[in-house]
């Protein structure tokens, strides 16, 4: 199960380690918080921006769907208003009813239910920073962090859904780091001894000025075959990703030589695990449920 903030996060963050997992069978499913509905049309060649939230938000629910069949998962919306990217200096407060403002518990409730439902071994969310400062990414860390330590204790969520459904443990929850400093270093250096122009040059400048710490990465999944998955999930969000943009800067040739892996960090485990890891699902043995 991965739990992701808004349509199109699922095809930036661990994209080719989903489309590995359900083509190898596993049964993965992608939990999307919120709608979208409040983010903007960010590929300056979409032709026909929508003109309410509500628009928005169905056009991104069929983008949703396409990038799902893309990456071979299945999809679950959690039914929360997007809370949009606040900015300006002091920035303005956040509008009522959106998913970060929501109670802990109520946001959380529906995803304990579903983790009930669905029975995953594996979680995956962002990290307590969000990945980066949206609001709707640090909640959705909240939520799913929520979710793995209530989904597997009886007393907690029994008012929810028919008797809270039955107790389910995770046996692990990771965190995704589809962008450290290492990763964009590597590849930017990589593309300037191939004589190619690299989009990463003021990130790794920045990063390194800003002094942001690295977190630890414990788990390398090899996913470069399916990059290809990754990159037609990406397509399918088309108000949101430019074609001809940063995501598609690397020649995947040079990104599979030198960067061939999704990294993730372990951050709970209800298994024995050895680390480094290559594998989400290393430790677990499904004879033991």
């Amino acid at each position: 199960m991965a739990v992701h903030a808004h349509p199109d996060d699922e095809s930036s963050k661990g994209a080719a380690t989903t489309a590995r997992y359900a083509a190898e069978g596993v049964e993965v499913l992608v939990v999307t918080c919120t709608g979208g509905e409040r983010g903007s049309v960010l590929n300056p060649s979409y032709p026909d921006p929508p003109s309410s939230a509500e628009a928005m938000a169905e056009v991104r629910r069929g983008e949703m769907a396409a990038a799902a069949r893309a990456l071979g998962v299945r999809q679950h919306w959690l039914g929360f208003v997007d809370s949009g990217l606040p900015e300006g200096d002091p920035l303005p407060p956040l509008p009522d009813g959106c998913f970060a403002l929501v109670p802990l518990e109520e946001a959380a409730a529906p995803l304990v239910a579903l983790v009930r439902e669905f029975r995953p071994h594996v979680m995956t969310t962002y990290d307590p920073s969000g990945g980066y400062p949206h609001p709707d990414h640090v909640m959705c860390h909240k939520v799913a962090y929520e979710a793995f330590g209530a989904a597997g204790d009886p007393d907690r969520y029994r008012g929810h859904g028919p008797d809270g459904g039955t107790p389910w443990q995770p046996r692990k929850l990771y965190y995704n780091h589809d962008f450290s400093l290492r990763k964009i270093r590597t590849i930017h250096e990589a593309l300037l001894d191939a004589g190619l122009d690299s989009p990463y040059g003021d990130w790794v400048e920045s990063r390194e000025a800003r002094e942001i710490p690295e977190r630890e990465v414990t788990t390398r999944v090899q996913v470069a075959p399916w990059f290809g998955a990754r990159d037609a999930a990406l397509r399918a969000h088309a108000t949101q990703i430019d074609p001809e943009g940063f995501f598609f800067a690397v020649p995947r040739d040079l990104e599979a030589r030198v960067w061939p892996v999704e990294e993730f960090e372990l951050a709970h485990a209800h298994v024995p695990v050895h680390l480094p890891e290559d594998d989400l699902f290393a430790g677990i043995h499904i004879e033991d449920d």
